[in-house]
């Protein structure tokens, strides 16, 4: 127990510490998640494939609750829910299970601001012959073009990439409309509900249970667990051999998921509201102390914990640099972390170049108060301003 009262010494304390607005990056494991966490690897320890003793029962138990948990939330069955070792993961296997399950090869649509993970899976199998691709374009706020996803539909395709909401931006994208679209012309669906579930309603049903994502470590869960939702997904069925062996179950992971998601669906609405308003006030914060700041994305239709923003005139890793060790946020996605291009979904919704080198991504949270809303304002501000400053004289374009 030395261990637990440890790692708790770790959690931030108000009023002290850098403030953590990075949550579409990760999220801090919940106290309550990490006593789950924690009891599944010192006391609940069985290995869940082996049933034939107490310590294995108890422990298949378990995963059964967390699926039966997670499975209420998105209306699905216990059997269609898959632990895996993550989002990507879950995105791999549902890519693959599709092309085993088609004929080669495997039409695949999506949009142009999917996540990396669902991108570079498609890239990859399009230059292993499996995949024809095609695109989905979106708007200036990251939304879709109906004519293209029309366009795309009438053209032949098997499956459609679209996530439910975006992960730098925060749009959110009618996941029911475009499922309801796709079925009527024989097309599966992919929808990567990463960031949105418990954030947003996903008004899920049977009829889109094709492939459906998610992770633990953006909902207040560890990192290292996600879970494939879908009607039709078999392990035995995957291209390749990632199906060849049942594998050992992370039951602690598992088990924590769920108790992650049930936190999500018990005490969801009330903090969405909470963070909605703290996010409204630092972007009012942040408008007022900066010129010309330009939030990004549908701000009609957008994840209540997200801001994104460009102050045209201060390099990103700039700011990011004058801001280290005061208040953690990010440029991006976290898989996109030092790269050296433009992120591709601010490409796709045609952002100028100086709007561009200048996006900051804020991701409010669980433990996020008014107070460091109000202290971040100020060093944001704070450092957009002197950079603009010193790259420009003061001037901003």
């Amino acid at each position: 127990m030395n261990e637990v009262v440890a790692i708790k010494a770790l959690e931030p304390i108000a009023g002290s510490g850098p403030i953590y607005l990075d949550h579409h990056a990760t999220t801090p494991v919940d106290s309550r998640v990490l006593e789950v966490v924690v009891k599944m690897m010192a006391e609940e320890y069985g290995n869940a494939n082996g049933v034939e003793n107490i310590h294995g029962e108890r422990a298949a138990r378990a995963v059964a609750d967390a699926k039966e948990t997670i499975a209420r939330i998105l209306s699905a069955e216990p059997e269609q829910v898959h632990f895996t070792a993550g989002s990507t993961e879950a995105i791999q296997l549902a890519i693959s299970h599709a092309i085993a399950t088609h004929s080669a090869p495997l039409r695949v649509a999506m949009t142009r601001v999917e996540h990396k993970a669902v991108i570079d899976t498609v890239l990859r199998a399009e230059r292993l012959g499996l995949v024809e691709k095609s695109w989905i374009e979106v708007d200036e706020n990251a939304q879709l073009n109906w004519q293209s996803v029309e366009r795309v539909l009438t053209g032949g395709v098997d499956l459609i990439c679209v996530m439910a909401a975006n992960n730098e931006v925060g749009t959110i994208y009618p996941v029911r409309k475009v499922t309801h679209l796709a079925h009527h012309h024989g097309a599966l669906v992919l929808v990567d509900a990463t960031q949105a579930i418990g954030r947003m309603a996903l008004d899920l049903d049977d009829d889109i249970l094709d492939y459906i994502v998610l992770s633990a470590h953006k909902i207040y869960g560890p990192k290292g667990v996600g879970a494939l939702v879908s009607a039709s997904f078999d392990r035995s069925s995957v291209y390749g051999l990632q199906g060849a062996h049942n594998p050992t179950p992370n039951v602690a992971g598992a088990v924590a998921m769920g108790h992650a998601c049930r936190l999500m669906e018990l005490e969801g609405r009330e903090e969405n509201e909470r963070l909605a308003m703290l996010r409204d006030r630092l972007q009012a914060r942040l408008i007022s102390l900066v010129p010309d700041l330009k939030v990004n994305g549908d701000s009609t239709s957008r994840l209540p914990h997200n801001l994104h923003l460009s102050a045209a005139g201060a390099p990103n890793d700039i700011v990011l640099n004058r801001l280290r060790g005061k208040v953690s946020l990010s440029t991006g996605s976290a898989c996109n972390a030092g790269a050296q291009e433009p992120s591709h979904v601010l490409q796709a919704m045609g952002l100028p170049s100086a709007l561009l080198e200048s996006c900051l991504r804020i991701g409010l949270g669980r433990s996020t108060t008014l107070d460091e809303v109000e202290r971040a304002a100020k060093l944001i501000a704070e450092a957009i301003n002197e950079v603009r400053h010193d790259f420009t004289g003061g001037t901003h374009v």
